[in-house]
């Protein structure tokens, strides 16, 4: 059946590293996000359960702008080689199909960007990261809305992301203590983790000891992003394209703050890495609420499409998560494959019960080869009671095989996290714990050093 009348737009905030539980729209208890609480509460639906599994970046993207996992992908790894599959459509090329025309906004380059019309760079690395952004998003929403073709514009805000640049008044916005007391130890270790001290030491402020000072960092970020979105928003609305456009908001992966001694980054396969934002609003849809299935990036693209009434003959990965909010029901996936190829190669099964995650090479954070949590009793997954339930152990591995050997029966290839043995860049995988530490760094170390030194 040919379509009626002009598809909507696409308004797709694509912000990397926004970890859902730093969101008051997710219920957290500083005010993060004020404008996109109140954008979504009118007339909008917040997906609860939202994950990310396959961790960081690069995969993050590709599942969300393709619907596929990791194995309809093939790809698992921040430095992934090549492109994405010839034989897949990514969201952009896909909606050209359909009479689209496309911009991506600060994600050029990467294997999962591929296909837009249009790609436009800002200062994603510099501070004002969000006002860079506007400063190229702005202009080119303005012209899309005045070309009669539907349109897609993505932006990946970067606020999130390391180095946290809050500007003033965002900066005190949640905290109020002295982040220079000398008594105060808690960046000790984070300034002790040799891979990614020197990184640090370049964007904290100098002699900062406490980390929550840096944790309400991140916060104000998403603070000022926040601000910053709700500009985008209301030139939507001035421009008379409100109506006619889906406004989305996710994440490619969430962020390490403190937890796990992971600092400040986006690696492992925890739930503060996997748990992500998703939302929309499309005022024409007529539905608004909650929706507490879980669900993964690859259920975006089916459900965007669904929304603009594209019916295609594309065999997903991902699902139509409309029919959770119309009433319809859609098959439930409580229990999924999970990945990381960033800073240590670990991949694993979590149901919502259980998260189990083993190393597939010693990892630079010296962890145990196993680990297996409890979400029910340990929802912050702090006790490993792998060695005490060696059959749940056995169990989920058992679970996870299987899944894998019918996802590479399905796909015709071998499972990625097995066939990217470069993923950290030095061609083989890591032998001990010790290689990967001593081989794994970020940063300057010269500028570092005078640093380190005001710090003895």
């Amino acid at each position: 059946m040919k379509h009626m009348g002009k598809r909507p737009n696409i308004l797709f905030f694509g912000i990397d590293s926004l970890r859902s539980d730093h969101m008051s729209l997710y219920g957290y208890e500083r005010l993060t996000t004020p404008h996109i609480d109140k954008y979504i509460e009118d007339g909008g639906i917040v997906f609860e359960n939202m994950f990310s599994p396959s961790i960081p970046t690069t995969p993050g993207y590709a599942s969300m702008l393709t619907g596929l996992d990791c194995f309809g992908t093939d790809c698992v790894a921040l430095r992934h080689k090549g492109q994405l599959l010839e034989s897949i459509k990514t969201l952009p090329e896909l909606l050209r199909e359909y009479g689209y025309t496309s911009t991506c906004i600060g994600f050029k380059g990467n294997a999962g960007s591929r296909g837009f019309d249009n790609y436009i760079n800002y200062g994603d690395w510099k501070p004002h990261k969000a006002e860079n952004l506007n400063s190229a998003a702005i202009p080119e929403l303005e012209r899309l809305v005045s070309q009669d073709k539907p349109w897609l514009m993505f932006m990946r805000h970067m606020d999130p992301h390391s180095p946290y640049y809050a500007p003033k008044p965002f900066d005190r916005l949640f905290y109020a203590n002295d982040e220079f007391d000398p008594d105060n130890k808690s960046l000790k270790p984070v300034y002790e983790f040799k891979p990614f001290r020197d990184y640090f030491l370049t964007w904290f402020p100098e002699g900062c000891t406490d980390a929550d000072y840096i944790i309400a960092q991140y916060d104000g970020s998403v603070a000022y992003m926040d601000a910053c979105i709700n500009q985008i928003l209301e030139k939507l609305r001035i421009l008379g394209a409100e109506e006619d456009t889906i406004v989305v908001f996710t994440s490619d992966h969430g962020e390490t703050l403190y937890d796990h001694d992971c600092y400040f980054d986006h690696h492992s396969i925890y739930d503060n890495v996997l748990v992500v934002p998703f939302a929309f609003r499309y005022k024409k849809f007529g539905y608004t609420g909650r929706v507490s299935d879980f669900c993964q990036v690859k259920d975006i693209m089916p459900t965007i499409l669904k929304l603009c009434e594209i019916d295609c003959d594309i065999a997903f990965d991902g699902r139509d998560m409309t029919k959770a909010i119309t009433g319809e029901g859609v098959r439930q996936e409580s229990e999924f494959y999970i990945t990381e190829a960033t800073w240590m190669r670990k991949h694993g099964w979590r149901t919502p019960e259980w998260k189990l995650m083993i190393a597939l090479e010693p990892d630079f954070h010296f962890k145990p080869p196993i680990e297996l949590y409890n979400l029910i009793n340990d929802p912050l997954e702090l006790n490993n009671i792998a060695d005490r339930e060696p059959e749940v152990v056995k169990f989920l591995t058992a679970r996870m095989e299987a899944h894998i050997k019918k996802r590479e029966k399905e796909t015709g290839r071998e499972n990625p996290m097995y066939t990217n043995l470069d993923w950290n860049g030095f061609g083989r995988p890591f032998k001990t714990s010790e290689e990967a530490y001593n081989s794994l760094h970020i940063g300057d170390p010269e500028a570092a050093k005078k640093l380190q030194a005001k710090l003895v």
